[in-house]
């Protein structure tokens, strides 16, 4: 039998997602905010939709966790110039802060993680996820678009 190696990366996430969890914790974010936050640091003025398709997560999870940000003075929103019901997301001064913890604690958790792999594994490692990240994002598009997977 194969390895399972989606169980693998499956546990690999959790353990690092624990271990934000608990960190942050302290710093006023619940359950993977911190995750919205960076990404809407990285792309200044996104809208609610893409951010959703960026992380891979329904629009009514991601509707909450911008509303809890927003809340808590980390992002802000600004409405588009030509249409009002389009609202573009930018992070606060506030908000900024605790992303550049956030993108801290990931560099020391990537470095950890990565501990023991020369260079060329590491390349070699990140190509190959980004092929895996690839494939597993066309078919949570699929499926989540009303497709249906055969097994």
């Amino acid at each position: 039998m194969e390895e399972d190696i989606l169980r693998r990366i499956g546990t690999i996430a959790r353990a690092l997602d624990s271990i934000a969890n608990v960190e942050f914790k302290e710093i006023e974010l619940n359950r993977g905010q911190y995750l919205y936050l960076t990404r809407i640091k990285e792309n200044p003025g996104i809208i609610a939709n893409h951010l959703a398709e960026l992380l891979s997560v329904d629009r009514t999870t991601t509707a909450r966790a911008i509303q809890k940000l927003e809340k808590n003075s980390l992002i802000e929103k600004k409405n588009d110039q030509k249409n009002r019901k389009i609202k573009h997301l930018f992070v606060t001064d506030k908000g900024e802060k605790l992303a550049q913890k956030i993108e801290q604690e990931n560099a020391y958790s990537n470095e950890l993680a990565l501990t023991g792999l020369d260079s060329v594994q590491r390349a070699e490692l990140t190509a190959l996820l980004q092929i895996v990240e690839k494939n597993v994002s066309a078919n949570w598009y699929f499926v989540k678009n009303g497709g249906k997977r055969e097994y």
